[in-house]
This record gives structure tokens, C-alpha cells and sequence, in this order.
């Protein structure tokens, strides 16, 4: 995030200055280590968080950033739903909610687990290309998206394809880049230093 990026923005990450126990503590709930452990801001060390926008600015709230971080560790890590698929529907949220920050960070999550860039960018252009799973997990973010629920029958074929618990998922990741593109849209936070553009 550059100087110029940040004049408008309504709350910026955590200087190195005030980062204190609780919100290293926060941070670790995402690493899974003690708070005590996590590199010092200002460290230049890889998980510096000065490293990590998102997190600095939500740890400005630290116990509720702790309390997200532990379910959002959980989709982004433990969860059963695939990288692939779990990365097609956080891209279609960026995509749909017009998140500039999300496209950038999950472009590379997804480029980085295995997912091809012809996939991410035919995904930005709509469903056209895209089959099986691959297509109901879109279908459902669209329908997530635009009504808030998912009718009987995609429910049903989703359960079908990917079993009840990954089919949980998918409603809770949509839900959750959802409410986090409303969060850092308002707060201003600009997409890391050389990430994928937005695409029109």
C-alpha cells in the first residue's frame, strides 16, 4: 500500500508502533502458534505482519480478529471443500462485489494452489467454459450472491457433487469474502503491491 493509496482510507493497518500482546496473540490464532512467537512488526522477517495489510487492519479489534481468524483458518486450511473450488467461489465474490483487494490476494492463492490463469481469467468473464463441479459452485456463488439463498435444487445438486459438509462450506466462504470485501471497501484497503488487476 503506497502513501497515495492510503489518503482516503477511512482505517489503515497497524504501524509497527502499535502492535502490542493481544494483537499478536490475534495474529498467532491465524499461524497457530502462541502470540509470543509471532515475528515482531517491524522484523523483515517473511510473517512480519507489516507484511500482511489485512491483518493489521483487522487486528485493530483483536479479540474479534482472533475470533474470525480461528474460522476463517479453518475454511482457508482444515476446511473439506477443495482449493479449487473454494478459490473459484472467492473469486467470483471479488469479481461480483467489485473487490479489488480480494482479486489481487486470491488471484495469486489460487495461481499459487494450481488453478490455471486461463481458469481465473475465463472466470471473471461469467460461467462460459466452465463444467461440472466446476460450474455448480458458480452457479451457487451467482445464486448466494444475488438472492442471499440457495433454492432446493441447487442445494441438492451441490450436496450431490461435493457432500453436505463441503456444500456448508461453500455458503460460509461465500458469506464470509462477502462480508469482508463490505469491510475493506469501506476502509479503503488497496490490493498488495503488484497483484492481478480488477478486471472490467
Amino acid at each position: 500500500m503506497t502513501a497515495d493509496d492510503t489518503t482516503d482510507a477511512l482505517l489503515t493497518p497497524l504501524g509497527a508502533d502499535e502492535w502490542g500482546d493481544d494483537e499478536y496473540a490475534a495474529f498467532g490464532v491465524l499461524l497457530g502458534i502462541p502470540g509470543e512467537k509471532v515475528p515482531r512488526a517491524g522484523s523483515g522477517h517473511a510473517l512480519d505482519p507489516l507484511n500482511f495489510d489485512i491483518i493489521g487492519l483487522l487486528a485493530r479489534h483483536p479479540k474479534m480478529a482472533g475470533a474470525f481468524l480461528t474460522f476463517n483458518g479453518f475454511l482457508l486450511q482444515r476446511g473439506e471443500l477443495s482449493l479449487r473450488l473454494r478459490e473459484l467461489a472467492v473469486l467470483r465474490v471479488a469479481a461480483t462485489r467489485r473487490s479489488a483487494f480480494f482479486w489481487g490476494e486470491h488471484s495469486r492463492v489460487a495461481l499459487d494452489g494450481g488453478v490455471p490463469e486461463a481458469d481465473i481469467a475465463r472466470l471473471a468473464a461469467g460461467n462460459d467454459g466452465f463444467t461440472g463441479t466446476d460450474l455448480l459452485v458458480l452457479q451457487a456463488t451467482d445464486q448466494l450472491l444475488a438472492d442471499g439463498s440457495l433454492d432446493e435444487p441447487t442445494w441438492g445438486r451441490l450436496v450431490e457433487a461435493v457432500g453436505t459438509r463441503a456444500a456448508m462450506e461453500v455458503i460460509f466462504v461465500v458469506g464470509t469474502y462477502a462480508m469482508l470485501a463490505t469491510a475493506f471497501q469501506t476502509w479503503g484497503l488497496a490490493p498488495p503491491e503488484g497483484s492481478a488487476p480488477l478486471p472490467d
